[in-house]
């Protein structure tokens, strides 16, 4: 399933990842560069598989690792509320 952030979720990119601003409560979240290829395939509408799959070409893990860093992070951005 393809990743939405809500509408108070501003995104930066930097030199060693991705930086998310809650605009609601003034909280940043610091995304590492795994992390951030994960939600730049998820936002461009893959899937949680694409995104493994991204994670598997970059960064040469084996696959139960990637699809469990993905189902994490699209897990921990739901609960925070910062994506849907």
């Amino acid at each position: 399933m393809a990743l939405r952030f809500g509408d108070k979720v501003s995104t930066a990119a930097t030199d060693y990842g991705t930086v998310l601003l809650d605009e609601r409560s003034g909280q940043y979240w610091e995304l590492n560069p795994t992390a951030s290829l994960i939600v730049t395939t998820l936002l461009a509408g893959g899937d949680e598989t694409a995104a493994a799959d991204a994670l598997l070409a970059e960064f040469g893990i084996d696959r139960t690792r990637a699809e469990q860093d993905v189902a994490t992070l699209v897990e921990e951005l739901r609960a925070s509320g910062l994506a849907a």
